[in-house]
């Protein structure tokens, strides 16, 4: 096992002392505490503490989500970590928050769609992305997927200009900040990547309206043109309170991706874990029943672990 930093280290006082010595001791990666990655990073870790053969002991590890998990993959601070594929795309490549190429970074599978979440107080006026103009919206944490996605995104509309967002006041927060702020009145809007449901929007919904905004037809096509890594998606009606009707969207993919150094057998047992408790893990977090074998590999452009191919050439998903 590698040296761990310092958090790691405090992360490794929540192992039980019955698997302290009888397994691989793993930290996953999460998001902040009002996302969706932090409990279904604890409901998976659970599911490989508990059905590794006694290989993995695996605790969450709450973090500022995709781009940070990345680094810290990289750098064998943690093991495990979920990230969007359109940050581990960039990853690869050295791209947009990553000054070189991640070489110990490599993926273990597919969870599920990451809808881009765009919502307004309706009392704003707004209507469309393009009447931000002059508003106050959150672009999610500095440096995280969220905020390359609404660069991404907004950029599309005249928004961000490749330096900097324009025309309108970007505010830079994490989910439970963004909840917080939008609560207060203190923003007019936020722009979202993560699952939905998602907690901190089902807390705004109990308590003030909340507009959905669509992300469709021209603008829909122009940005998956340019970034293939989103797909079009569907927030459902019912999806939260409130919500009387679809929302068209576009979405990301959810993958769990994991130190290259890692044992062949070490990641073999994560894989089998997963995709042999597929039931405990969807009754654990209601994103786990999105994550199914047949599209375990959708939106992959890492390399796969060889550990986890193994299991999936086992299974018939690769031959």
């Amino acid at each position: 096992m590698k040296k761990r930093n310092v958090i790691a280290l405090a992360v490794m006082g929540l192992f039980a002392a019955s698997t302290a010595f009888a397994a691989s001791q793993f930290i996953m990666g999460t998001g902040g505490t009002s996302g969706t990655y932090y409990p279904l990073g604890g409901a998976i870790s659970q599911i490989i503490t508990d059905h590794s053969g006694g290989k993995v002991a695996c605790v969450a590890q709450a973090t500022g989500a995709s781009v940070e998990n990345l680094n810290l993959v990289e750098r064998g601070d943690i093991d495990l970590a979920l990230t969007q594929n359109d940050t581990a795309d960039y990853g690869k490549r050295g791209e947009m928050f990553f000054k070189t190429p991640l070489k110990n970074v490599v993926a273990i599978c597919r969870i599920y769609p990451e809808h881009i979440q765009v919502a307004v107080n309706p009392d704003s006026g707004i209507t469309s992305l393009e009447e931000f103009k002059g508003h106050k919206l959150s672009v999610g944490a500095p440096a995280s997927g969220n905020e390359a996605n609404a660069r991404q995104i907004l950029g599309e509309i005249g928004l961000y200009n490749g330096e900097k967002y324009v025309e309108f006041t970007p505010h830079f927060l994490s989910y439970a900040e963004t909840t917080s702020n939008f609560k207060d009145r203190l923003i007019d809007g936020f722009m979202f990547t993560t699952g939905a449901p998602n907690s901190g929007i089902q807390e705004i919904v109990t308590a003030q309206p909340l507009r959905f905004l669509d992300i469709k037809g021209e603008l829909r096509d122009k940005i998956i043109a340019k970034y293939p890594f989103f797909a079009p998606a569907v927030i459902e009606k019912g999806t939260y309170s409130g919500l009387g009707h679809d929302v068209e969207t576009i979405a990301v993919q959810a993958c769990l991706v994991a130190r290259r150094d890692m044992t062949d057998e070490e990641a073999y047992a994560i894989t089998k874990a997963i995709f042999e408790n597929l039931e405990a893990l969807g009754n654990a977090h209601a994103k786990g029943k999105s994550l199914t074998l047949e599209h375990a590999l959708d939106g992959m452009t890492l390399d796969i672990h060889p550990g986890a191919l193994k299991y999936y050439k086992e299974v018939g998903l690769v031959k």
